[in-house]
């Protein structure tokens, strides 16, 4: 296996100070990835010349500085937040008037987090859509709502639940 792909696997999959398990440890290729990466590892290997190579090995990888093996999360690792948490929570009402990003289109927010315009009802995402005739839509940032300072994405509001968390 190429350590590239190691390096990768464990940045997905582990945080430092982890614990990973290689039961045919060879030459040493996960336990070089977990050093560098601050999380200990485990190998099992019954090979004496690939032990006394990966104890080689080991000995000369540099873990990194601890301050280094943050990583940005992702969106998708957030927790979510249904839009009728933001009703919920009084951020919005219903009856409030969210809209699209330039303005020219509106929809009324329902008291079960659903959107409204027109004859047409549904999820922040699938008016947003049908509003923009497109087959997918982030709603979080497509609808905007008013403010003294001007429109805002009602994603800011998603930000003030998930910091409430």
């Amino acid at each position: 296996k190429p350590e590239a792909l190691l390096h990768r696997v464990l940045l997905a999959s582990t945080r430092p100070g982890d614990v990973v398990l290689d039961p045919f440890f060879g030459t040493g290729t996960t336990g070089a990835a977990a050093k560098r990466l601050g999380r200990h590892y485990i190998g099992i290997e019954r090979e004496d010349d690939y032990i006394r190579v990966a104890e080689k090995r080991l000995a000369a990888v540099v873990p990194a500085n601890p301050e280094d093996l943050a990583v940005m999360g992702s969106k998708r690792s957030e927790p979510r937040v249904p839009f009728g948490a933001l009703v919920e929570a009084g951020l919005l009402r219903p009856g409030d008037r969210l809209y699209a990003p330039d303005g020219s289109r509106e929809a009324r927010v329902r008291a079960d987090g659903s959107l409204i315009h027109g004859d047409l009802t549904g999820s922040i995402h699938k008016l947003g859509a049908l509003m923009e005739n497109a087959p997918a839509c982030n709603g979080w940032t497509y609808w905007r709502f008013k403010t003294d300072q001007g429109f805002k994405s009602i994603d800011t509001l998603r930000a003030e639940i998930r910091a409430a968390m």
